[in-house]
């Protein structure tokens, strides 16, 4: 653990910070005082009759570099809510680079917030943000940095309490050694809720200390303390039970996850935060909606945010109105999990179209699907704007491997598309597809070679023009928890590759079309560890900290990461730990499992029946597919009736009225009361 500087509480250290600054790469990341960022007082909650405090001060990670970190959405959206409670304050921090650690180790800088330069041992609460498994060893370097013990249970009363959230925290386990509680589903309702209950303690003379905190936390049913869990395991391997510990009275077997209702209730962030440095996103963005009941069975965010809750046209057209005034973008991203399947998209993007026309705004919509996409919806799109490429998510190359993953997109209904957006002018299309899907041959595959040049064949004759393109982008899929698939074996990293080096051939092996399809993929290295890392359980733990221990930093960046570095430290684990003597990589990746088998994060609620879960599993085996439950009659997915939650979707009738009518309506009401 790293020895930090003396300070007192809350104290900036931006003066011992400031030095090392004009050593490093991209020292404007590290500065702070981004428009719309708070700065809190240290004791804006003030103080109880005896002198208690009653402020409860969370640090909120993104643990990636800032130019990854700031625009997401979830830490934005946490940090606005929190800071507007008068007793609460939040600040962020991010991963530093391997420069500025070393220097800050070098110096005995605590890792800081951006907003204050404060050290995040400071704070009560050191909220981190999972979107990825693969951001778990930049947590352990925060910790570490900040001088905060990277183990759970060896934290004292005045080390902040680490809760984890993101996606990533529907399985906690491989992180529970170093986590003292995981929130799952929602944060805004969630964080609030801590927040309440971390107040009281304090205004209560923090009784029972930091084990009484996280007890509290674990009795509402809502927080889940590993630490208050027994994991036992059969000697084969697999997970025998996972219990709540003898003693740990009102800690429920199964941990519910949080779910939001009502979007419009909840319009953040109201005042996004505009960077310093370069990001990975430059705009603005509104969610448009939440979840999804497409069905797609490899999709763990589409199973996990169920059911959909539409923001209304209104709400949006509020949100869009107060983002880009409180921060100057021209771009505005209308976010979700399927945008175009808003029930009023079309109006939702005419509407704006039609607000900011004749300005330099311009709308995007990141995620459409092939059969939810339209000329008109496009035209809309690129009115106020330019005209970039189109990018389309078929995933699976052949008919029978759509049907598999309940992707029900035909290859006709992607030909029409492309031929309409070629028809309209565009010259360029993203085709993005998955390699390793369960049941996957070389066979299916090799069609998503075809398809591009049957992409690039309509291209050319729908626009009489030769420089048409297509760029075919291929991800290694993952099996996730919570999803149909989480039963699935993953494909192995050789045949993941040799499966590519195929696909690649066959594009080049046609003249007439290869130096028109873009050919772009990931290896089956970082796959692996992702799959390792997202259906692990406790025993995983001692690999991600041999890994951190051994160097392991960034290993979203291809640059810094190591497959070598995982394998040899995962071989080194699993040889020498007697708990792990039946486990290896592969007993956690392309090992099937069977139906009766206790899942690592079984105890974690999701609303997800896992029987249907498994029936699911079985028609996709069989190639059936399944309708979008908006749309048909119910499924029993469980999802409603277990969260006691209900599918949320419009259309409103509402319209967006013109700014410019809005404006002219506030002149004629001037002159009238002149």
């Amino acid at each position: 653990m790293t020895t930090t500087l003396q300070h007192a509480p809350g104290e900036s250290l931006f003066g011992a910070l400031e030095p090392l600054l004009e050593r490093v790469s991209k020292p404007i990341q590290y500065v702070g005082g981004e428009l719309n960022s708070t700065v809190k007082d240290w004791q804006c909650g003030g103080f109880g009759p005896g002198g208690e405090e009653l402020t409860t001060r969370w640090a909120l990670m993104y643990p990636d570099a800032y130019e990854v970190g700031l625009p997401n959405q979830g830490v934005m959206i946490l940090y606005e809510v929190l800071n507007e409670r008068e007793d609460a304050l939040a600040e962020r921090t991010y991963s530093v680079w391997p420069d500025l650690e070393a220097l800050m180790r070098e110096h005995h800088v605590p890792q800081l917030t951006v907003d204050a330069h404060r050290a995040l041992r400071d704070f009560d609460l050191f909220g981190v943000s999972f979107s990825t498994e693969l951001g778990y060893t930049n947590m352990l370097t925060a910790l570490d940095l900040a001088g905060i013990p990277i183990h759970a249970a060896e934290r004292g009363d005045d080390d902040p309490v680490v809760v984890a959230g993101g996606h990533a925290a529907f399985n906690p386990e491989p992180v529970a050694a170093f986590v003292d509680a995981a929130v799952v589903g929602d944060g805004e309702e969630a964080v609030l809720a801590i927040t309440d209950i971390t107040r009281e303690w304090k205004a209560a003379g923090r009784p029972g200390g930091r084990a009484e905190l996280l007890l509290r936390l674990a009795r509402t049913g809502g927080v889940y303390v590993p630490s208050l869990y027994d994991v036992s395991y059969l000697p084969d391997g697999r997970i025998q039970r996972v219990a709540p510990k003898a003693g740990a009275t009102g800690v429920p077997w199964r941990v519910s996850k949080h779910t939001v209702m009502d979007l419009d209730a909840w319009p953040y962030p109201k005042q996004p935060l505009v960077p310093l440095a370069e990001t990975v996103h430059e705009r603005m963005s509104v969610e448009i909606f939440r979840g999804c009941t497409r069905g797609c069975r490899f999709c763990q965010a589409g199973m996990i945010t169920r059911p959909v809750r539409e923001r209304s046209i209104t709400g949006i057209g509020e949100m869009v109105e107060r983002g880009l005034a409180a921060t100057g973008f021209e771009e505005v991203g209308l976010l979700s999990l399927s945008s175009a399947d808003h029930s009023e998209i079309a109006e939702v993007t005419k509407g704006l179209a039609d607000r900011y026309e004749g300005t330099q705004t311009g709308l995007s919509l990141p995620s459409t699907r092939v059969d939810a996409f339209n000329i008109d919806l496009a035209n809309e799109l690129t009115r106020n704007g330019r005209r970039s490429g189109l990018t389309f998510a078929p995933e699976g190359g052949s008919e029978r491997i759509r049907k598999v993953i309940n992707k029900m997109v035909s290859e006709q209904d992607l030909i029409d598309t492309v031929a309409a957006a070629y028809g309209a002018g565009w010259r360029q299309v993203k085709l993005y597809f998955m390699c390793g899907l369960p049941t996957e041959t070389d066979e299916d595959v090799l069609q998503i070679a075809e398809l591009a040049k049957r992409v690039i064949e309509t291209g050319r004759q729908v626009s009489g023009r030769r420089d048409i393109r297509c760029t075919v982008s291929i991800g290694g899929f993952v099996p996730k928890p919570h999803t149909p698939f989480q039963w699935a074996p993953q494909l192995g990293v050789e045949e993941t590759d040799a499966r590519l080096q195929k696909l690649r051939e066959a594009i080049r092996a046609d003249r007439r079309y290869a130096s028109s399809i873009g050919f772009r993929y990931h290896d089956g290295q970082p796959g692996m560890v992702e799959g390792l890392l997202s259906r692990g359980d406790r025993r995983v733990g001692k690999v991600i900290e041999a890994v951190w221990r051994d160097g392991g930093r960034f290993d979203g960046w291809s640059e810094h990461f190591s497959f070598e570095r995982w394998m040899r430290c995962a071989e080194e684990v699993f040889a020498t730990d007697p708990q792990c003597a039946a486990v290896d990589v592969a007993w956690y990746t392309t090992r099937e499992r069977e139906q009766a088998e206790v899942l690592p994060w079984d105890h974690l609620d999701s609303g997800l029946d896992k029987d249907w879960l498994w029936e699911d599993w079985q028609d996709a085996l069989d190639e059936t597919e399944v309708e979008d439950c908006r749309w048909t009659p119910c499924f029993d997915c469980g999802v409603c009736p277990q969260m006691n939650t209900e599918i949320e979707i419009g259309p409103t009738g509402k319209t967006l009225i013109p700014l410019t009518v809005l404006g002219s309506q506030r002149e004629q009401l001037l002159e009238a009361r002149s």
